[in-house]
């Protein structure tokens, strides 16, 4: 009688069941169980064994990964700012500064409403005020920055009006948590994209 051995994530490290969730490596795959769990079930509502369980690891694999649920969480956040502040650090300086805005905003809110999960809603958990993600607070303040810097190409850097297009891109969280827009609307994410662009370049005029 053969005996089935349990599907492996690398040396030494079985899965309990084969790979079940999306992404490339079982570190990716963490992080999309953890990114479900955490923005449907909260983020103290959700365990390690938990996650694992999603994934379909032993809970000591997803150690060798992420020491800490807050490591997880970490990591899910620097997600969204990332490439959006690599993105807005490769635009052309050079370039006209509405233009420069205008493919800032349409990146960034695509970036938001197209993620497997509505990571922006965890930017309100009380764990994110801990000492844990100040560098993840530090890199979303940045990218704020960046905003208000181009804004102020337009109307002038003492303007208030500079402070705005950050906010109405991050509106698009709130939209996606009260069910206003759904991960799978194509049609939905552009529409809500353009009226983005198109409030921000409003505002600044």
């Amino acid at each position: 009688m053969s005996i089935r051995q349990p599907a492996t994530t690398g040396p030494g490290r079985p899965r309990l069941v084969a790979q079940r969730r999306v992404g490339g490596n079982p570190r990716e795959e963490i992080l999309d169980a953890a990114g479900e769990l955490f923005t449907t079930q909260g983020f103290a509502g959700t365990s390690t064994r938990a996650i694992a369980e999603a994934v379909g690891l032993r809970q000591a694999s997803l150690y060798h990964h992420f020491g800490t649920k807050e490591d997880i969480l970490a990591a899910l956040l620097q997600e969204t700012v990332s490439p959006t502040m690599d993105f807005a650090l490769a635009l052309d300086p050079d370039a006209d500064a509405r233009d420069r805005m205008t493919d800032l905003v349409r990146f960034d809110v695509d970036q938001l409403v197209t993620s497997r999960w509505n990571l922006g809603a965890l930017y309100l958990l009380p764990d994110v005020r801990g000492e844990r993600f100040e560098d993840f607070r530090s890199a979303r303040l940045a990218l704020r920055d960046v905003y208000a810097a181009i804004a102020g190409e337009i109307v002038g850097h003492d303007d208030p009006r500079t402070a705005v297009p950050f906010r109405l891109v991050e509106s698009v969280i709130a939209l996606r948590s009260d069910g206003e827009l759904g991960a799978n609307e194509p049609a939905g994410r552009a529409a809500v994209t353009d009226l983005v662009v198109g409030a921000v370049l409003r505002i600044l005029r």
